[in-house]
């Protein structure tokens, strides 16, 4: 089994309990466990199972406040198998930037604090809360087949469905962990499969579809200067079953773009709801309408409004 290992310097108010909150929703852990100060996750790397396992090293504050000191955190990659070198360098960057998705590395909040401090509706979420990470994804295709997963069902469900197709694509790592499949895992699958496991039609052709366009290289999930985010997004729009919603949701989980607007999200409309006292949920034009005033920031104030619904407790 190929492994290496690097260390991350973690800043002073890094809220690790969030981030770990996150990885731990599944409760069965069947791609994931927790522990205090420790995150290990399987997913599959350039065709490869690979178990991410990081340790938090440091004094962290709690969820409400920023303190606590610099930490740091020591991340081991343990990839299956006898690696030629060329796969060897793949997966390790693979596995770089998963570990910087994972532990919601990409966007700076401090930009959006700044930005948002004073701001009449969602300055005290903003006070409240310092440091508020977006976590991602470990890949993007992981990002995509998520947000396909969630639509338009309660998180429970969403989160049974995720551990399904986890366990009907993925593959063990030599660890006992299930990875996370890859498109070409899941391009595999017959749809009678999913459908048994409680998967609908629409839903189970969807993941499918998307799979195996990106397995057939159909559909190109990667940032370079001639494949932009816009360009992605805009192929993404053009396969059945994916909509504006699961595109912003996608862009945010997977590339940590920090500028997605995600007003077609019940949560979000919620979230504003209670913020302005008012009966109904804004609609999506004008929830679309609110949140264009934190542009470039709207991913960040998704965040907050989403932490908002869900206040975490304090605890080291």
């Amino acid at each position: 089994m190929a492994g290496f290992t690097f260390t991350l310097d973690l800043a002073p108010g890094y809220r690790l309990h969030d981030v770990l909150a996150f990885h731990r929703r599944d409760t069965e852990a069947v791609a994931e466990q927790v522990e205090a100060h420790r995150l290990r996750k399987g997913v599959m790397l350039d065709g490869v199972p690979v178990l991410l396992d990081v340790a938090f090293e440091g004094r962290f504050g709690s969820s409400r406040d920023s303190l606590g000191a610099p930490g740091r955190a020591v991340c081991t990659v343990h990839a299956n198998g006898k690696l030629s070198a060329a796969v060897r360098r793949r997966v390790e960057v693979q596995a770089h930037d998963a570990i910087l998705n994972i532990l919601g590395l990409r966007i700076d909040p401090a930009p959006f604090c700044a930005f948002a401090a004073d701001d009449a509706l969602l300055g005290d979420l903003v006070r409240a809360q310092p440091g508020l990470l977006i976590v991602q994804s470990a890949t993007v295709f992981e990002a995509l087949t998520w947000a396909v997963i969630g639509q338009q069902i309660n998180l429970s469900f969403a989160i049974a469905l995720r551990r399904t197709l986890i366990q009907l694509a993925g593959r063990r790592h030599s660890s006992g962990s299930w990875c996370y499949p890859g498109p070409q895992d899941v391009a595999a699958l017959e749809l009678d499969a999913l459908l048994a496991r409680k998967f609908s039609r629409a839903k189970g052709e969807t993941l499918l579809r998307l799979a195996r366009l990106v397995d057939s290289g159909a559909l190109d999930l990667a940032l370079s200067p001639a494949n932009s985010i816009e360009q992605i997004s805009a192929a993404l729009l053009a396969v059945k079953g994916i909509g504006p919603w699961t595109v912003n949701y996608g862009l945010l989980r997977g590339y940590g773009d920090a500028d997605c607007s995600l007003h077609g999200d019940v949560a979000i409309r919620a979230a504003l709801q209670a913020l302005l006292n008012e009966e109904v949920k804004p609609d999506m034009a004008r929830t679309e309408q609110l949140l264009a005033r934190y542009a470039p920031h709207r991913t960040m104030a998704a965040a907050h409004l989403w932490a908002s619904l869900h206040p975490l407790a304090d605890k080291e």
